[in-house]
């Protein structure tokens, strides 16, 4: 069995494909992570410094490094009457105003449109959550940057799996099926290659995206809560006072569901087509179809579209369903529903190709 897996794992690495897709998400991970470096823009009206790119998260950090810790009423007034742009009545909103990540995650929350102290107290809009505050903008970015990386990757892997039972289907079958182990063994080497070729991309892809990150912003806001990010980051729509490293976590472990989730759906494919760019029509659909799918977050039934697989990769909704008594979100229902998925796709396979009809 190992022989037999390790032949079949070097069948799908011999496959241009696989490393033609990896070398393109790892260039489209650099080039997303240093563009999205490249394009920050902060001012600090207390330095007297504006900047872009290295400047920009220099100062950024600055910035935040004033008013870290636990937010409070305060802290808020401080950062209001230090870093408001000076505007008039009925002139620009100084809400909308990008100065810097400090200004936008409080702005909109506890300014008046000339950049003044609305009079809402941190305990209205958190309550009794304690709310640690700093530098989070590298590491959110980061976060968004890796949704459509992981986008891109599950598509490389469907592209990459789809033919690995139905490009047999093409004489070779004949060899294969009529041989001792051909019916049992070889399809089962199959989906354990599908697997390990799966997992292993998606830990480079994720491995070199959170190093870039490190190096472009250190470790600085892995220990805040999401809850005051900037205005620009969807990530603040999950209302759990949760850390960005948690968040991160989180997304880490449902991008990896992803994978083995369409990895598993593509074998199924596979083995029941006998063509392999139907097999790659139909699962790329299959995997794009949820999110076309209208239907309000509110409701029960999304509760359950959102255990599909891009939902993982899409995570924010799905993690902003709720949290459980254990203090875990629903996300965390991702991890059984995708070995539910490898399991099945894996079922269905091994059965189709056993019982594929040789001629």
């Amino acid at each position: 069995m190992k022989d037999l897996t390790r032949f079949e794992l070097r069948k799908l690495l011999e496959r241009p494909i696989i490393w033609g897709g990896l070398l393109l998400v790892l260039l489209f991970s650099l080039f997303l992570s240093y563009s999205s470096y490249r394009n920050m823009y902060a001012f600090d009206p207390i330095l007297h410094m504006e900047g872009s790119g290295k400047t920009a998260v220099e100062i950024n950090k600055a910035a935040a490094a004033r008013y870290e810790g636990i937010l409070t009423d305060e802290k808020v007034q401080q950062m209001l009457s230090d870093l408001a742009p000076k505007t008039r009545p009925g002139g620009i909103n100084a809400i909308c105003l990008g100065i810097n990540a400090v200004w936008s995650a409080a702005a909109p929350r506890f300014s008046t449109p000339e950049g003044s102290w609305n009079g809402t107290a941190v305990s209205d809009i958190y309550g009794d959550e304690i709310i640690k505050i700093g530098y989070v903008d590298g590491w959110l970015t980061t976060s968004s940057n890796i949704v459509r990386i992981f986008i891109v990757l599950s598509f490389v892997l469907i592209l990459a799996v789809s033919p690995i039972f139905s490009g047999e289907y093409n004489g070779v079958d004949n060899l294969i099926l009529t041989a001792q182990y051909g019916r049992s063994k070889c399809a089962a080497a199959k989906i354990a290659a599908s697997l390990i070729t799966a997992a292993g991309a998606f830990l480079v892809i994720a491995g070199a995206n959170l190093l870039f990150a490190f190096l472009l912003y250190g470790k600085e806001g892995l220990d805040c809560s999401i809850l005051f990010a900037p205005l620009e980051f969807v990530e603040r729509f999950i209302p759990f006072n949760i850390t960005v490293g948690e968040l991160l976590c989180y997304q880490v472990l449902l991008g990896f569901a992803n994978m083995i989730s369409v990895t598993g759906i593509a074998l199924a494919l596979s083995a029941l087509s006998k063509n392999q760019l139907a097999a790659f029509a139909v699962c790329a659909a299959l995997y794009v179809l949820p999110i076309l799918i209208p239907v309000s977050e509110t409701s029960g039934f999304f509760r359950i579209l959102a255990l599909l697989p891009l939902f993982y990769v899409q995570f924010v909704s799905l993690m902003a369903i709720e949290q459980m008594g254990s203090g875990l979100l629903y996300a965390v229902w991702a991890l059984p529903v995708s070995v539910l998925f490898i399991v099945m796709g894996g079922f269905v396979s091994y059965k189709a190709f056993a019982k594929h009809q040789v001629f």
